[in-house]
């Protein structure tokens, strides 16, 4: 398999034909229309969708940014899917190789992500590319108020 990476635009026709489809294989829940919201409005808060292509085909995107926190720089992974039919087969680690070299390139001391946490399959994978469980991630739901 023979990778090209692409920084994918907001306004280009590959963002909902290419990184859509797969970043909602990840967001089942999400439909078209709130993926094009949220990749507008999360583009303009630094968010990048870098897709690898083998040839023509799609075969995984990384939507991440660089944060500046006081824990210092870092390269925050959004979300990292590959295509189903593929997975296992490199692109993931070439992918977050990708993603180290820019991490590297734009200051950065750390690459950070969220994983749920009944996704064993991804977490086999983040152990086997370096990376520690280093925090809890806590959320909760804002009440809409009437």
């Amino acid at each position: 398999m023979e990778l090209t990476f692409t920084d994918v635009e907001v306004t280009h026709p590959a963002l909902s034909t290419d990184v859509a489809a797969l970043i909602r294989t990840l967001r089942p829940d999400l439909s078209a229309e709130d993926f094009a919201n949220f990749a507008a409005e999360a583009a303009g808060q630094g968010l990048v969708f870098t897709a690898a292509y083998d040839r023509d085909r799609c075969v995984g995107v990384a939507a991440h940014r660089v944060l500046a926190t006081s824990r210092g720089r870092l390269l925050f992974i959004d979300d990292l899917v590959t295509e189903p039919a593929v997975r296992s087969a490199g692109v993931g680690s070439r992918l977050m190789a990708e993603l180290r070299a820019r991490a590297w390139q734009a200051g950065c001391v750390r690459i950070e992500l969220d994983s749920g946490v009944t996704n064993h399959g991804a977490h086999r994978f983040y152990h086997a590319q370096g990376m520690s469980i280093v925090a809890s991630h806590f959320a909760a739901t804002v009440p809409v108020l009437a």
